[in-house]
């Protein structure tokens, strides 16, 4: 439980991954303690198998066996009593009367005959043989299959004994067994069905053999093993290509070695079933536990999860009239998180009414304002062109014209905002259309000026669309003033939008006439008022000659909003 308060899970570890890597947690012990179990009774059956197969094998070399200590217990008895003229014929009636010996012979301490109960092969190397050496050296008996001469017709085992006599000192006897008298018996029931049975020497030469083609060509490496653990139990293919299990056991001292060969499939399906249970059976109810973890998950908890998902979605999107009518079929606690989503999905439906009824409210308030300042300013505008059709003074009637003017814009300007269908925002192009057929109107050679308008698409707000209207009418006034009073003419605005910032030129003609040399550098109040509401705008302006005879007041300003739709 530690592991799993510890345990971190990622933003994208799902439910079934928390589930699965829980449900691993709480059957590892369970799959653990199964494995070292099962590897526990395997090592405890082989071990027993191992036992039981030497136990078959060397009853299988009993006879061999029994031969074996025969001829050793024989040599020890026949030691004190095989000297002297009495020697060769007291050996030949042993031989006579206890078959399976080819020979049986009496060395003297320097390896010459001193008698025997066949005759005997000369060795004039006696003496220097392995066998020879190592008896002399204080062993008390070898065994071996190449005693260095040829001392039976056939293939035979030479057992030597070490003897010791008061009158003439060490001694050797030895006995020729033939090596068909020690093969192997299988009759033996505790064998399995299949087994063959084969007498190695150290060097690993099969001595005996029951079925040549049932053990591999070499056993050296058993023989080694065996002779150093007792015992050896191991797998290898035959001569045939078939798997066996091969038992290798000592049979006599650490001359003679017996191996058992018998099927590993049969022998072994059992030895191999009891591990395998024990580890695959838990990793099935593992498999089966987790299958209907998974399924139980999927449709009690994650299936209507996913589908709370999609209801949540489709609420994301605005869409608060879909109900979760399908959770009625979940679990309780899916339900009340349904029962939940519903009743916020409501709360929001209102929540969201009422906010739009006061903004709807809102809208209808500002409209409203702005209708009224409209109607004020042109209140004010027309007590403005009353006094001055009373003014007699043509400066003091030229500076109320143009104050009129501009009251005129931003009373243009809120007509705009409660008419327009955004009261935040003013479409420019129409708005640069009404403003510029207004000022145009409102003069006296007005109807001989030839407009054009052309803007870009733009959404403005009032606090930077003022100054810019504004702007707008000083140059206006100013082309009107100077250059198309009473001559008429063309009359160009012009609004781009590009690299992030709008420009707002507009361009006059002159009448048909050059402007001045100074009309762009000429001082004056309009001038002024054009750079003050650059400055509002973060832009600059200018006044500059154009190729068709007039000045282009230019303006350039950041880009205040994105672009409208320009309806």
């Amino acid at each position: 439980m530690r592991f799993l308060e510890r345990l971190r899970w990622g933003s994208a570890t799902t439910i079934r991954v928390r589930l699965g890597v829980a449900l691993a947690a709480a059957l590892l012990p369970v799959l653990l303690l199964g494995a070292g179990q099962s590897l526990r009774a395997y090592e405890r059956e082989t071990a027993d198998r191992q036992a039981v197969l030497q136990s078959a094998a060397q009853r299988s070399a009993a006879t061999a066996k029994a031969r074996m200590e025969a001829a050793a217990v024989l040599l020890e008895t026949l030691g004190p009593g095989s000297i002297g003229l009495d020697c060769s014929r007291r050996l030949t009636d042993v031989r006579r009367r206890l078959p399976g010996y080819a020979n049986l012979i009496r060395f003297d301490r320097i390896g010459r005959v001193a008698c025997s109960a066949e005759s005997v092969p000369a060795d004039p190397d006696r003496r220097g043989r392995d066998w020879f050496l190592r008896l002399k050296a204080g062993e008390t008996m070898v065994v071996t299959l190449a005693p260095g001469a040829v001392y039976s017709a056939e293939p035979a085992l030479f057992t030597a004994a070490r003897s010791i006599d008061p009158q003439t000192g060490f001694s050797v006897l030895a006995a020729v067994i033939p090596l068909a008298s020690l093969r192997p018996e299988l009759a033996d029931r505790s064998l399995p069905p299949g087994s063959q049975v084969a007498i190695v020497d150290r060097q690993g030469r099969y001595l005996s053999i029951t079925d040549p083609r049932a053990f591999p060509r070499s056993a050296k490496s058993w023989v080694n093993r065996a002779a150093s653990r007792g015992s050896f139990l191991g797998y290898s293919r035959d001569q045939y290509g078939v798997k066996r299990v091969f038992s290798a056991a000592p049979l006599v001292s650490d001359e003679l070695f017996v191996v058992l060969s018998a099927p590993s499939a049969g022998l072994f399906s059992t030895a191999w079933l009891d591990p395998l249970s024990g580890i695959v059976f838990p990793l099935i109810a593992f498999a089966a536990a987790l299958a209907a973890i998974f399924f139980a998950v999927d449709r009690g908890v994650t299936r209507w999860i996913l589908y709370l998902q999609r209801i949540a979605a489709i609420y994301a999107r605005g869409r608060f009239t879909i109900r979760p009518v399908q959770a009625d079929r979940a679990p309780p606690e899916i339900r009340e998180l349904a029962e939940t989503l519903d009743h916020m999905a409501a709360t929001i439906v209102a929540r969201d009414a009422t906010l739009h009824e006061n903004l709807d409210q809102k809208d209808v308030l500002m409209r409203e304002i702005h209708h009224r300042v409209k109607n004020n300013l042109q209140v004010i505008s027309s007590l403005l062109s009353m006094q001055e059709r009373a003014l007699s003074d043509p400066a003091a009637r030229v500076a109320m014209s143009d104050t009129r003017q501009r009251i005129t814009a931003l009373a243009l300007i809120y007509r705009a905002l409660y008419q327009g269908p955004d009261i935040k925002h003013v479409d420019l192009r129409p708005f640069l259309e009404d403003l510029t057929g207004q000022l145009l109107a409102g003069e006296s050679g007005g109807e001989h000026i030839r407009t054009e308008v052309r803007a870009d698409p733009l959404s403005i707000d009032p606090d930077k669309l003022a100054p810019l209207a504004l702007f707008a009418v000083e140059a206006v006034t100013n082309a009107q003033k100077h250059a198309l009073q009473g001559k008429g003419g063309a009359l160009t605005v012009d609004f781009t939008l590009r690299d992030g910032e709008a420009e707002l030129a507009i361009a006059d003609d002159g009448g048909g006439n050059p402007s001045p040399p100074d009309a762009a550098t000429k001082g004056g109040v309009g001038r002024t008022l054009m750079t003050a509401f650059a400055r509002q705008l973060r832009g600059h302006m200018s006044l500059e000659p154009n190729a068709i005879g007039g000045l282009t007041a230019r303006l350039v300003f950041p880009m205040p909003e994105a672009p409208g739709d320009g309806t």
